[in-house]
């Protein structure tokens, strides 16, 4: 019989540091995809502000409550991050094994996602989120107050370390960092 072994999307591949810009993983947390139903906006964001704290935010941001954070992914649909669904007029999947979640933390995490991303993502204000490219592959991109939290799919995982890397090093050999 095999013996499968559970492992997270950036196992042994994360910390990275390069002159003060660090890339790790971000600890794991359930990640379930909301859609409400048609008409049913209200009713989900006033049963997600009982339940998790948080209703649903507007496109481009996120709403973090003491018991989860729902962020916006897209037109009508929504991650929630942590916290227990109750029911709710929406469709729903469980997304926790498919992504990759990683922090890009310190002074110049913008100037190594401006090599790697087409969006002003400097221009970020604290709780903005987006959907683009890292490289080529398609993220979530969240502005926290010290950097960012980058999702790609759990496939990619490996792919963005390197990308990301690699523009940490060529920031840092050419003393920019």
């Amino acid at each position: 019989m095999v013996k499968l072994t559970e492992t997270s999307a950036c196992a042994g591949l994360l910390p990275v540091s390069h002159s003060g810009v660090t890339l790790r993983e971000l600890d794991a947390t359930a990640i379930t995809s909301l859609a409400p139903y048609n008409g049913a906006e209200k009713a989900v964001s006033t049963a997600l502000k009982r339940a998790i704290g948080a209703g649903l935010p507007d496109a481009g941001r996120l709403i973090a409550g003491p018991k989860g954070c729902i962020l916006w992914t897209g037109r009508g649909q929504y991650f929630v991050l942590g916290g227990t669904l109750p029911k709710l007029k929406a469709a729903t999947t469980d997304q926790t094994d498919a992504w990759a979640c990683v922090a890009l933390e310190g002074p110049a995490a913008s100037d190594v996602l401006a090599r790697l991303c087409p969006l002003d993502t400097g221009a970020m204000d604290e709780g903005d989120v987006a959907r683009s490219l890292i490289g080529h592959m398609s993220a979530i991109i969240i502005r926290r107050s010290d950097g960012y939290d980058l999702m790609v799919f759990r496939s990619m995982a490996r792919t963005l370390v390197h990308e990301v890397e690699t523009v940490m090093k060529s920031l840092a050999a050419q003393a920019r960092l």
